[in-house]
């Protein structure tokens, strides 16, 4: 399959927190929960997520998948991969144009950064893409 390069025309993912939890036994760190919903044909632009290190997890439909400069990946509901801090995220599309995709992350920053600056500290999308 070949590499899609990013579409701001594309529709974005909605995103959700469903929890955030300071880690007792990880003093300074807190672990967040984040729904992404991606609608048919559903694409993020390239981003980071800051120092957090992060578990994704397909819960449904198809994704595309490509970090740093690794081959891309198709994960399928039931996948799941691992986003070390500081990985360029480069691919993150819904595979189909006709069905949803949903994915559940879960990131360990820390918790001053999160109680800063909220959203902002668990996604930030490419200077380029900023303003499409």
């Amino acid at each position: 399959m070949e590499e899609p390069t990013y579409d701001p025309s594309r529709p974005m993912p909605a995103l959700e927190v469903v929890y955030a939890h300071k880690l007792i036994n990880c003093p300074g760190k807190t672990i967040v929960g984040l729904r992404v919903e991606f609608p048919p044909n559903g694409s993020t632009p390239p981003h980071r997520h800051g120092g957090a290190s992060v578990s994704a997890y397909v819960v449904s439909g198809t994704l595309l998948n490509k970090m740093n400069e690794d081959p891309m990946k198709v994960v399928s509901a039931g996948g799941s991969w691992y986003e070390a801090p500081g990985c360029h995220h480069r691919i993150s599309d819904n595979a189909s144009p006709t069905e949803p995709a949903t994915l559940m992350a879960v990131m360990v920053l820390d918790s001053e950064v999160y109680e800063r600056d909220g959203m902002a500290a668990l996604i930030q999308i490419d200077e380029e893409y900023r303003h499409t």
